[in-house]
């Protein structure tokens, strides 16, 4: 398990980048409790080694004019992983996708979709996603208001566990 590499304070690290990816290097020494040299090295180990894949700034959808977001679960004719690395690979080049999971159980995927409005939705669904080759079905579900949208791990969760087994 990856955690057994992380000492308590990588495990600081990745959860104040989590929480503020903005923050500088002598800020986050500050508060993880080492002087920035080492601070920095250790966040860069922790690029290296996959655990931090990138920063990104958390926009406002709605107020950029994307009002409308929309689960489409999607089932495919032929689960062939040919098949479903093909459905991954053209869920890549779609915008209007910005999450794609494939799943277990009645639908093989589910897809997080924002548009500007309804219209580029449907132009969407009915040009690209229900024509593409394998797709034999597709239900979408418009989301009326999110309630909690949490990127991350819940790193409480995780020292908690640790804790325990310590």
């Amino acid at each position: 398990m990856v955690t057994t590499r992380l000492d308590p304070i990588d495990r600081k690290i990745l959860s104040e980048l989590q929480a503020d990816g903005r923050m500088t290097n002598v800020e986050l020494a500050k508060r993880v409790g080492i002087s920035a040299p080492p601070c920095l090295r250790r966040v860069r180990a922790l690029e290296e080694a996959g655990l931090i894949h990138g920063y990104h700034a958390d926009v406002n959808a709605r107020e950029l004019g994307f009002e409308v977001q929309v689960f489409a679960m999607v089932g495919l004719e032929s689960q062939a992983e040919v098949e479903l690395s093909a459905f991954e690979e053209k869920c890549r080049s779609w915008p209007l996708v910005r999450e794609c999971h494939m799943l277990n159980g009645e639908v093989d995927f589910i897809l997080k979709c924002v548009s500007p409005d309804l219209s580029t939705f449907q132009s969407f669904l009915t040009g690209e996603l229900l024509t593409t080759p394998n797709v034999a079905s597709v239900k979408t579900s418009l989301v009326i208001r999110g309630a909690k949208d949490e990127p991350g791990v819940p790193f409480e969760v995780l020292e908690e566990r640790l804790a325990r087994e310590a």
